[in-house]
């Protein structure tokens, strides 16, 4: 299947999210959906840019599980926002009820698809007990600029050994 045509389902099911949540809630805003997200992150309600952002690369991997648990979790963001007069927690009680009660899906916080192809960390750094530790272009780009970082468990500064297989 294309992106395209990947796309194009997406918008269908938070189209359709969107209907099922404006029947409970007649002001709720369509969302406007963007494909821009990167990292670990699966998707994100952006209330400034009025929309919902959702990382394609997560979700050419698994788009089923993509659909049917991604776009309502971003869409009960979405209800809750734009129903609650007071701000509340991301995944508090009220995002819960929504998430039970009208997308009749386990309030699930998250995600378990592989991450590795999303956040490529091709920069290997070692330490005094000879730990390999993966690093970001961005976190390898801060070390280059003289931050430092330390191994969790020896304490030891981290050095820059080279660049690494992503998958290896």
């Amino acid at each position: 299947m294309t992106d395209e045509q990947l796309q194009q389902r997406l918008l269908n099911c938070a189209e359709c999210c969107w209907q099922q949540a404006s029947a409970h809630y007649p002001a709720l805003p369509q969302p406007r959906i963007w494909f821009d997200l990167r990292g670990r992150s699966a998707g994100q309600a952006h209330y400034q840019r009025g929309g919902l952002r959702f990382n394609m690369t997560l979700y050419r991997d698994q788009p089923e599980t993509f659909l049917a648990e991604v776009v309502p979790h971003e869409m009960a963001h979405w209800v809750v926002h734009h129903s609650v007069p007071h701000r509340v927690r991301p995944h508090g009680h009220e995002w819960q009820s929504v998430m039970r009660e009208l997308f009749r899906l386990p309030p699930r916080v998250t995600h378990t698809f592989d991450t590795s192809r999303a956040t490529p960390v091709p920069y290997g750094y070692r330490c005094h007990c000879a730990r390999l530790h993966r690093f970001t272009a961005r976190r390898h780009a801060l070390a280059r600029r003289g931050r430092r970082y330390r191994c969790r468990y020896c304490q030891g500064v981290l050095h820059y050994q080279g660049r690494i297989d992503p998958h290896s």
